[in-house]
């Protein structure tokens, strides 16, 4: 089992490059006038978001693996669960984003991208409070 919780926290690790990298390229996207400039970023996000997914679908899938093995119990990963699948959402909704911006149906200012990558770094510090301290 612990090759499997080794590849869970690569894929985790990995796929959250990609949840903080994506919405900084939403920023510059954002701010963008010229239009090589946007069809660069176009390319670049889409190409992200799909090295990305498998990330997050091995990510899950492995800790699925481990929850089932080793038959965890408790609060805090049920917490870690509803995390996770907020971070589902999250990621589905940057895929929607990325396709916005490939129709140039961007309606939403740079700030907000700002602060929509500020998500994932909250859901992370707390994930990792549960899967360490376990407080419930």
């Amino acid at each position: 089992m612990l090759w499997i919780k080794a590849f869970h926290i690569i894929f985790v690790v990995s796929w959250f490059a990609g949840l903080f990298y994506l919405p900084r390229l939403f920023v510059n996207h954002a701010m963008v006038k010229d239009e090589a400039t946007s069809e660069r970023l176009k390319l670049m996000e889409y190409k992200l978001y799909r090295f990305m997914t498998p990330l997050a679908v091995l990510a899950i899938a492995f800790g699925l693996w481990l929850w089932l093995g080793y038959g965890i119990a408790g609060g805090w990963l049920y917490a870690k669960l509803l995390l996770v699948a907020l971070l589902a959402a999250y990621h589905w909704y940057c895929g929607r984003i990325v396709a916005d911006f490939k129709l140039d149906r961007n309606h939403r200012s740079h700030v907000f991208y700002r602060w929509m990558n500020e998500l994932p770094v909250l859901i992370l510090a707390v994930v990792v409070i549960l899967v360490v301290v376990k407080p419930f």
